[in-house]
């Protein structure tokens, strides 16, 4: 399963953390920014991808995302 999210985080260093944050909750998923995109996508491929959690962990480190569909 892929979610794909809108993200507030601009630049590589804080994707890069947030990240390894992610990966933490979502072992052995596929996790990355792309931050040339306007809205500043996450995209978290993972069996059991959660969309909440997600928007929990980032707003927890101060940031914001949103699911596109």
């Amino acid at each position: 399963m892929v979610e794909v999210f809108k993200t507030n985080i601009r630049d590589k260093m804080t994707a890069h953390a947030v990240a390894a944050h992610l990966h933490e909750h979502f072992p052995g998923g596929k996790i990355n920014f792309d931050l040339d995109d306007c809205d500043n996508i996450l995209r978290v491929e993972n069996e059991n991808v959660c969309p909440e959690k997600i928007a929990l962990i980032l707003s927890r480190s101060g940031y914001t995302c949103e699911v596109l569909d």
